[in-house]
């Protein structure tokens, strides 16, 4: 989440009596993340989120992202719903911007999780996978391995954001195109399931949120992602083994991965962990210096796929 574009309280105000919730009390920018402008809505009738699409979020992917979290909703997976206004139209505009008011959650995004909120969060990713496993739709993972390098070319001077990480770049993604694998069981993923996207009270999920990387890809890949994202060091230089093997038990409460699946975990984890490098070197040098944002340090990810490409990588994957 971030703040780009500023709402007139006007425009605000006109798009609120659309919807039977009530007339505005307060709306203020919510900082987190890099993708889109996100405010907190309070009115009389509740609170919510309001979201402007921004950057990689495409307006024509909308009504996917609309019809994925029905049906996850429907499946009784804890996402939040497109709010609809008195037409049923989810998707509105505001600001120049294409427009969604979103249920607001209970529950808190983590920084530090215990082994069993990673047990929690796991076991949610996988009930996920099995609901996402029946939906018809599908879309191409814009952030996808086929992606990385335009993602790599379009950041600019990756030395300037850390020494020598254009040669590292380079040599990962010369081996990915050499070995990504091809057949894995895929579906539609979340692709970015980081603590700030679940909410949770305790040990509870209360809400799996932020779905706009939503993509058709290997259900292992979203699991790696998971995996990179919960279970090291803030700096990415140390993997926790009680909180990975919890985050693996969890999931594989939900979901027996195959043979292939697993061997292939710790390639998806570097793969993962490259994608996020290049996306956060990229947001480092290009983020407007008068945005409401919080630029996410790309070096953790450096360090995490150092980790995932050390010879005994395949034991940071293991259930106990």
């Amino acid at each position: 989440m971030a703040v780009y574009t500023h709402v007139d309280p006007d425009d605000l105000a006109g798009l609120v009596t659309r919807y039977d919730i009530g007339t505005v009390v307060s709306c203020k920018g919510i900082a987190e993340g890099v993708e889109n402008s996100n405010f907190l809505l309070e009115t009389s009738g509740g609170r919510f989120i309001l979201t402007l699409y921004e950057k990689r979020v495409q307006e024509g992917d909308l009504p996917f992202f609309v019809d994925l979290l029905d049906h996850l909703a429907t499946r009784n997976c804890p996402v939040p719903a497109m709010i609809r206004d008195r037409d049923g139209v989810a998707i509105q505009r505001v600001a120049g911007r294409a427009a969604c008011i979103i249920q607001f959650l209970p529950g808190i995004s983590l920084t530090n999780p215990t082994p069993g909120q990673c047990e929690a969060a796991g076991a949610s990713l996988g009930t996920m996978h099995r609901a996402a496993a029946h939906f018809a739709g599908g879309r191409e993972n814009s952030m996808g391995r086929l992606h990385w390098r335009g993602v790599a070319e379009a950041a600019g001077d990756l030395d300037a954001v850390i020494p020598g990480l254009q040669a590292i770049v380079d040599d990962e993604l010369a081996f990915f195109e050499a070995n990504w694998p091809e057949a894995l069981p895929a579906h539609v993923v979340h692709a970015d399931l980081f603590p700030d996207n679940v909410l949770m009270l305790g040990e509870t999920v209360t809400g799996l949120i932020d779905f706009y990387f939503a993509a058709t890809d290997f259900r292992a890949y979203d699991v790696a992602v998971t995996h990179a994202s919960w279970t090291f060091s803030a700096d990415g230089t140390r993997c926790d083994a009680d909180r990975a093997q919890a985050l693996m038990r969890g999931y594989a409460r939900e979901i027996a991965l195959s043979d292939a699946e697993i061997a292939a975990l710790p390639l998806l984890a570097r793969g993962a962990s490259l994608r996020f490098l290049l996306t956060r070197a990229h947001d480092w040098i290009h983020t407007p210096a008068d945005a409401l944002v919080t630029r996410k340090d790309p070096a953790p990810f450096l360090n995490r796929l150092l980790c995932y490409r050390a010879a005994d990588a395949a034991s940071l994957f293991a259930t106990a």
